[in-house]
């Protein structure tokens, strides 16, 4: 019997490593010997930090990311074991597998630096996979550059002829691209969901408008938009209403993955016919559990435990009619 997938996910698969220091990052000058107190190995990256994610919420998933042939893929693939997920990727890249290192001081500024090598995710071809194993209920389509951006337009297409539905969540390095860049992808997009800075870039304007940008996003074809802006009101667009969330304000230690976090907690939400305003405060209730943690998916949410974060801090989505 063929295994019904609810989800799959593609984009890169990364090894990040975390340094933590006690030094403000904005006191650094060139030349400096910089103590780390801390350093912590977590896998991450788009697709296996939203599939890890799904997985963890309760949905079948799978996922398809480009790896290189070396000592950071098995890393990886042993950390997504944990969340038995599995790569539909047939073939090893003579790159690299992406890395990034962040280093940050959570106690002073909570400022980063991110350094991110992208060498095995630029290198997805059609050839890597059978269209037979792009079929699930939905496809999570995370940010691809270079070569691998080509190869998801034509997953993206593919996706629209056969009616799967499609959640696009591009990078800045993408939003920069411009629209016309992405249109066909968009085209083919159910939901939407990026940073306030990113739909500014995307659609070329400087307005805080949050409706303008809402509506500026709809035209491009994605159904239901959601922009965020870190700590401050996430807003949406969904059947002809706008939507308005603010997270609660908690102690941050890291703020990577919260994205991640927040999008699949938001899709597992639809996927599992929550109302809009409900989806919103799960994938609230994920992102603020992933940043009281170092690490994407650290202390990722069962649903259970999901529900009970969202009683707990009392988040409140708002409902504005069109």
């Amino acid at each position: 019997m063929i295994k019904r997938y609810d989800v799959l996910c593609i984009g890169s698969a990364t090894l990040d490593n975390f340094l933590t220091t006690d030094c403000s990052l904005k006191s650094v000058k060139l030349g400096d010997k910089v103590l780390v107190k801390k350093m912590e190995k977590h896998s991450g990256g788009g697709a296996t930090n939203s599939a890890a994610a799904l997985s963890k919420l309760g949905l079948k998933v799978k996922l398809l990311s480009k790896l290189g042939n070396d000592h950071d893929a098995e890393f990886i693939l042993n950390e997504l074991q944990q969340y038995k997920l599995k790569n539909i990727c047939l073939r090893a890249s003579k790159k690299n597998t992406d890395f990034s290192t962040v280093i940050s001081c959570p106690h002073k500024d909570r400022d980063r630096i991110i350094y991110v090598h992208k060498g095995a995710s630029r290198d997805l071809s059609v050839n890597d996979f059978k269209k037979s194993q792009l079929k699930a209920k939905w496809i999570y389509l995370a940010s691809l550059v270079g070569k691998s951006f080509q190869t998801g337009k034509e997953i993206a297409q593919y996706a629209k002829k056969k009616k799967i539905n499609l959640l696009f969540n591009p990078s800045l390095y993408l939003a920069k691209k411009g629209k016309n860049y992405l249109k066909l992808v968009l085209g083919a997009t159910t939901i939407l969901v990026l940073n306030k800075k990113e739909a500014q870039v995307l659609l070329g304007t400087k307005t805080n408008s949050y409706k303008e940008l809402l509506m500026g996003l709809y035209e491009l074809g994605p159904e239901t938009i959601v922009v965020s802006n870190g700590r401050k009101m996430t807003y949406a667009f969904h059947d002809d209403n706008f939507y308005s969330i603010l997270p609660t304000d908690i102690k941050v230690i890291h703020t990577a993955g919260a994205g991640d976090a927040f999008t699949s907690g938001l899709l597992a939400g639809m996927i599992k016919k929550y109302s809009f305003e409900d989806a919103l405060k799960l994938g609230v209730a994920n992102s603020l559990s992933v940043i009281q943690h170092v690490g994407t998916k650290n202390k990722l949410l069962n649903e259970r435990e999901a529900k009970l974060m969202m009683k707990k801090y009392r988040l409140k989505v708002v409902k504005h009619a069109f």
